[in-house]
């Protein structure tokens, strides 16, 4: 009997990760779409592309998939059985997703139907949530709607940066594939409509998204530290001398800031007030501000 053939939408460690499973499982992956990296911004993930030129997969990084020539390749010459999408950037179309008769899934970083979208670790951690996840879904029209797949549930400690966070969801993603693999290569994955009721849905964030609003109470403010700090863009701040804070993380106090929001009440240590309470900054740096 002939293996499934399974084409692969992937990128960041959540795309290496579950890329890797399939390849240690023996899948029979006939190819693999991913993205060139943005020489703008931080990788601190492993390479989709490397792993699949490693072991000698098709590669293909198109810039858009809305050309007819991939769902032309995709039907005459990859022939999917089966798609992933695993952290894919672009919407892939349906008439592409409705050429593999076994379906297509996506793992997304949300307990869904909480957090759709985009960043969905960054926007639970900016939000103070206490849990997250990864869950596996069918794919349809309307990006993470589906049915669900199956979901792992991560805690969210409330001290925990977004990166820590992500290690435990990219952990969770891959026990998630593993556990329904076998279910997912013989068609029989299993699915349970999520509460579109309950559905919640967050942009991409952009590093502008990283301004700290100094009338916010100062534990919202270090929710957003946590949220980009390190290996994101930063949480800053621009102040009326010129400069712009970089903060990197803070410590926020219940304390009475006796001063307007935003008011450096000392250097040493950087103490700043906030709406409703202090923020205390212990990881900073100093740049002009743009303009």
């Amino acid at each position: 009997m002939n293996k499934p053939r399974v084409v692969v939408f992937g990128y960041s460690e959540v795309g290496y990760v579950c890329l890797e499973c399939l390849l240690q499982r023996e899948v029979n992956v006939v190819a693999v779409f991913s993205h060139q990296d943005d020489p703008g911004e931080n990788h601190w993930f492993r390479s989709v592309p490397q792993l699949a030129q490693a072991h000698g997969l098709p590669l293909f990084t198109p810039e858009s998939l809305k050309a007819p020539v991939w769902e032309q390749r995709l039907r005459e010459e990859l022939r999917p059985d089966l798609i992933f999408s695993f952290y894919y950037r672009r919407l892939i179309p349906m008439r592409l997703l409705d050429l593999a008769p076994l379906g297509a899934f996506n793992m997304h970083g949300s307990l869904l139907p909480k957090y759709r979208g985009k960043a969905p670790v960054n926007w639970a951690v900016l939000n103070g949530e206490d849990h997250g996840g990864a869950t596996l879904h069918h794919m349809v029209a309307k990006p993470d709607a589906g049915d669900v797949v199956d979901q792992e549930r991560v805690p969210i400690g409330e001290r925990d940066p977004a990166a820590v966070v992500m290690r435990r969801v990219v952990a969770a993603a891959r026990q998630v594939l593993e556990r329904r693999l076998e279910q997912l290569l013989a068609g029989t994955a299993p699915r349970e409509p999520q509460a579109a009721a309950a559905a919640t849905y967050f942009g991409g964030r952009t590093p502008e998204d990283g301004r700290i609003d100094w009338r916010w109470p100062a534990r919202r403010s270090f929710n957003l530290v946590r949220a980009v700090t390190r290996p994101y863009p930063g949480a800053f701040a621009d102040f009326p001398d010129g400069r712009r804070l970089i903060v990197w993380w803070a410590e926020p106090e219940p304390a009475e800031p006796g001063a307007p929001p935003g008011t450096i009440l000392s250097n040493q240590p950087l103490r700043i007030a906030a709406g409703d309470g202090i923020l205390t900054v212990t990881d900073y740096e100093w740049q002009a501000a743009p303009g």
